[in-house]
């Protein structure tokens, strides 16, 4: 929802420099996005944009990040959605997250998803030439899935070397690095890393984040899981 002008009027600036905040703080989500193959955008970053321009009321960041949420939506047709960081799902006093990823565990964050109908997006939004990036992602988020949410990276590698995809490949025709393009998913959040000790060492383990959680494409994991699981047995009662 807009502010409404008394919401403004708080605020010792024009409606002119209000308008040119927002603005600026639109393009740097769409540009940040584009650039980072959609990895989120730290709260911290927008605020600093703004309180950087010599603004120092205490609440302006909120009310400029709120307008720019709004015409995202309104003007470019974006849902501009604040990801809270999961905790991780294991209990036991032995294990713990690495530091570089729980340094901003409770940090928020933001990403932009498209409010377009899924047909109209692939048609005139959905770039081909990622199609096949986007199938990788789906890939791994299904199979972790399928384990319960959480995997062993050992295990993870063993899947996927079952597709031809293996961990020390640097050159493959369409992902690269393949342990860079896995390590792409944890930094755009639909997975998390924990390392756990345990009598015989370290393992680390993959686990569904924020983004894999999400109630779309969840759906549409369970749906293409159970297309698979349903194909399996077709093809054991024709055996």
């Amino acid at each position: 929802m807009s502010s409404t002008p008394e919401d403004f009027s708080q605020f010792d600036i024009s409606e002119q420099e209000k308008d040119k905040l927002v603005g600026e703080v639109i393009r740097y989500i769409l540009f940040k996005t584009e650039q980072n193959s959609g990895c989120p955008i730290k709260r911290e970053e927008l605020t600093q944009l703004i309180t950087g321009k010599n603004y120092r009321q205490r609440n302006l960041p909120a009310f400029v990040i709120n307008e720019a949420k709004t015409k995202l939506s309104s003007i470019f047709g974006y849902e501009m959605r604040e990801l809270q960081r999961s905790r991780f799902s294991t209990s036991s006093h032995h294990s713990r997250a690495f530091q570089s990823q729980q340094s901003v565990a409770d940090a928020k964050s933001y990403i932009i998803i498209s409010q377009l109908p899924a047909d109209a997006y692939r048609k005139y939004v959905e770039d081909a030439n990622k199609s096949q990036v986007t199938g990788f992602t789906f890939v791994v988020i299904s199979i972790i899935h399928v384990a319960g949410g959480k995997i062993a990276e050992e295990s993870l590698w063993h899947h996927l070397r079952r597709l031809g995809l293996y961990e020390n490949e640097e050159s493959h025709p369409i992902l690269g690095n393949v342990k860079l393009a896995l390590e792409g998913l944890v930094q755009q959040r639909y997975l998390q890393k924990e390392k756990v000790n345990g009598p015989e060492g370290s393992t680390l383990y993959y686990e569904l984040a924020e983004r894999a959680l999400d109630g779309a494409l969840g759906d549409r994991i369970k749906e293409y899981v159970s297309q698979i699981v349903q194909k399996d047995f077709t093809s054991l009662g024709a055996d």
